[in-house]
């Protein structure tokens, strides 16, 4: 979505309904801040209060998402462009977050094996110094580890080698199967086979 179109088109409403950027904000709850960011495009309005300010805009979401006002003629062709952005703003972001998940992963390998290696080959008189060293590394290394796997979890769908279906499994599915990399060994919810399963970006 252009946020920089969906900004000027919040500027240009509000302006037309005779509102200032504190008077929006007030109404919404919010501070003039956050406005400000709207209509500088730096930002764009939570799905939460997106309705509101729609109504008080005296315009429909479609038309806010679009940066505006989308006529008869050519709603559905707006409509598509918008969806079509969602879905590439989706894998865009689900790329993202898969990079992320490799980040987490390798620093938290880090995190554990330093302190294994420093308590193993320190010349430390004490055994429970070594251990305590040791065990630092291992609660974050496992808080780590099970936010890539909840970052794997989320981003995109595994692919079900059975019947084709692309879903987001449950993170007790994830964090129990069998893996290689990122292809998991699960049970597909639609034809109840269990197969490798590979990660894969689009729901189609």
């Amino acid at each position: 979505m252009d946020q920089i179109k969906i900004g000027k088109f919040i500027a240009e409403r509000r302006k037309r309904m005779g509102l200032t950027q504190a008077e929006l904000a007030e109404a919404l709850g919010l501070t003039d801040r956050a406005v400000s960011k709207w209509e500088t495009g730096r930002s764009l309005p939570d799905p939460a209060i997106m309705l509101a300010l729609c109504e008080i805009l005296k315009i429909n979401v479609t038309d806010l998402l679009c940066g505006e006002a989308v006529t008869v003629e050519n709603y559905n062709e707006q409509m598509e462009k918008r969806l079509l952005e969602m879905v590439e703003e989706k894998r865009r972001s689900d790329r993202q977050l898969l990079t992320l998940e490799v980040v987490i992963g390798v620093l938290s390998c880090l995190v554990l094996m330093i302190p294994v290696f420093l308590g193993a080959f320190l010349p430390i008189a004490s055994d429970l110094v070594r251990i305590l060293i040791v065990f630092s590394g291992v609660i974050p290394a496992f808080v780590g580890i099970f936010f890539a796997v909840r970052i794997e979890q989320i981003a995109g769908y595994y692919e079900c080698a059975e019947c084709g279906h692309r879903y987001v499994p449950t993170y007790k599915a994830v964090n129990l199967s069998m893996h290689f990399g990122r292809t998991r060994k699960m049970v597909c919810p639609k034809c109840g086979k269990r197969s490798w399963q590979k990660k894969v970006l689009d729901k189609q």
